[in-house]
């Protein structure tokens, strides 16, 4: 019985894994569209780059943690939304 849980696990992570790249392209195009219009708010312009020779520290670490936490909770948000769903269509959670 231990057996056959552990293939219909693996199964089910093999099965999920398509849908999880997928749904990783799309979280990573919106926190980037939400992260450009989040420092066109906030800061002044284009958001900076570390090698951006023109800008101050405080200005290139700012940009920096403001995408970091935009990633990380649409990533985070992401995941969560994707295993509810899967669980809603076949009953058991992903991973």
């Amino acid at each position: 019985m231990a057996k056959q849980a552990k293939k219909k696990k693996r199964k089910q992570k093999l099965l999920y894994r398509p849908v999880g790249i997928l749904l990783g392209m799309a979280s990573g195009a919106v926190a980037s569209t939400l992260f450009s219009r989040t420092w066109a708010a906030i800061g002044n312009g284009d958001a900076p780059d570390a090698m951006d020779e023109e800008r101050e520290w405080k200005e290139i670490l700012l940009a920096a943690a403001v995408e970091g936490a935009i990633f990380a909770v649409v990533k985070a948000a992401v995941d969560r939304g994707g295993a509810v769903g899967v669980r809603r269509l076949t009953g058991t959670w992903p991973g």
